[in-house]
């Protein structure tokens, strides 16, 4: 099924701030924020900053009270005095990991991160945007009081938490990492005004080992928290599939004023830390998927953030420019070459050759499920079919 591209610039609020690349956990750690720095090159080179209805801007970072919104108040304390001295940390609160060690700039570059997503929810809800995109951030792994999986501040949560602070009653979350979106599910498990979706690679293979399907939220809030994991070695075709096969109905279901969406780039065949096969072309694809369900569903309000991908060249910048480029309404062609000056500066920074082109030409095609059908042996409709059996009948659907 071929993938419906729009046709007119829409009005953008891009977050940026170059210090968020002092968010640094060190040499060797997989998180390298050079994949930060490249992106924003790229989209530099494609003079997306300068397009119609497109605005840059740095945010303060989230202050105390605004982190409160999600983490313990010792926690983030806890996080303070790490950066002051980080040769004293509480492993208890996740800080020292080999995930996470303890670095000068950690408060201050997470909550930079963090201020960067509150700000661009705050301009969606309150219409100065329509979309917004903080690539830096989607660091979706960290809980109330504890650091995990590269992430020390939520800042998915957060901006979920600002938008019921400012006001929403209906916000869906859509993760489409490898990883299982576990800190934001967590933040709203019991909350019914805020339906979470996740697609990730299946837990029996991969950290967090959470995100089965039969995670559908807690109490007072059933049916808030969808979950589709999927079997190693899924690629395009699958991970279309399974997105198409639930994402948008649960969002029609759902009725959100907002949608806010993570977009690690680690589902990518080329990523060192997962084992989805998943090209940019499908990445590309599901980004647009998104500003169109958005405008179909609550108005073009769309919060998109980054996430995982640690293949630092060769996919991060091109799957996130893509994003940039679809939320400003001027997709780039998937064909399209990568500019030659940006080439020159990815050699520079890293003594790599980049990308030639902006895809890896795939054809990011799938089996659309309601019309081709479930097949009772194949191991991804298995999977779609169990997640639509959780959390359908809680939003009036037949899985």
């Amino acid at each position: 099924m071929p993938q419906a591209e729009p046709d007119q610039p829409c009005s953008l609020r891009l977050l940026w701030d170059e210090a968020v690349t002092a968010y640094d956990f060190g040499p060797g750690h997989p998180m390298d924020p050079t994949r930060l720095a490249l992106t924003m090159r790229l989209i530099e080179a494609f003079e997306l900053p300068a397009a119609a209805g497109v605005t840059v801007a740095a945010a303060p970072p989230a202050g105390e009270s605004t982190l409160h919104l999600v983490h313990r108040l010792d926690y983030i304390e806890a996080v303070r005095q790490a950066a002051a001295d980080p040769g004293t940390f509480d492993e208890r609160h996740g800080l020292g990991t080999e995930d996470n060690p303890v670095f000068p700039a950690i408060h201050t570059a997470s909550a930079l991160i963090a201020g960067q997503s509150v700000a661009a929810a705050e301009a969606v809800w309150r219409g100065t945007a329509r979309h917004a995109v903080n690539f830096a951030g989607g660091l979706h792994h960290a809980m109330p009081g504890r650091a995990a999986g590269f992430c020390v501040y939520n800042d998915a949560a957060l901006a979920v938490a600002r938008l019921l602070e400012l006001g929403a009653q209906r916000v869906v979350y859509v993760d489409v990492d490898v990883h299982h979106g576990d800190g934001v599910q967590q933040a709203f498990w019991e909350d019914p005004r805020v339906l979470t979706i996740s697609l990730h690679e299946h837990p029996s293979t991969l950290f967090p080992q959470t995100g089965w399907s039969s995670e559908t939220g807690g109490e007072g809030a059933e049916g808030c928290a969808a979950n589709l994991p999927l079997p190693a070695g899924t690629g395009d075709a699958g991970w279309l599939r399974a997105f198409h096969a639930l994402v948008p109905e649960l969002i029609a279901a759902f009725r959100p004023e907002v949608i806010v969406s993570q977009h690690g780039a680690d589902t990518h065949i080329e990523d060192p830390l997962a084992h989805l096969a998943v090209t940019v072309d499908a990445q590309r694809a599901v980004a647009l998927s998104l500003h169109e369900l958005a405008h179909q569903h609550c108005e073009g309000r769309w919060v998109a953030l980054g996430g995982g991908g640690y293949a630092v060249v060769d996919v991060v910048p091109r799957t996130w420019t893509h994003l940039v480029a679809a939320a400003a309404g001027r997709p780039i062609a998937p064909e399209t070459e990568t500019p030659a000056h940006w080439r020159a500066e990815v050699h520079r920074l890293t003594r790599r050759q980049a990308p030639a082109r902006m895809t890896d030409g795939a054809t990011a095609d799938w089996r659309d499920f309601a019309e081709s059908g479930y097949d009772p042996g194949d191991r991804l409709d298995q999977a779609i079919l169990a997640a639509r059996r959780a959390v359908y009948p809680h939003h009036g659907l037949l899985p």
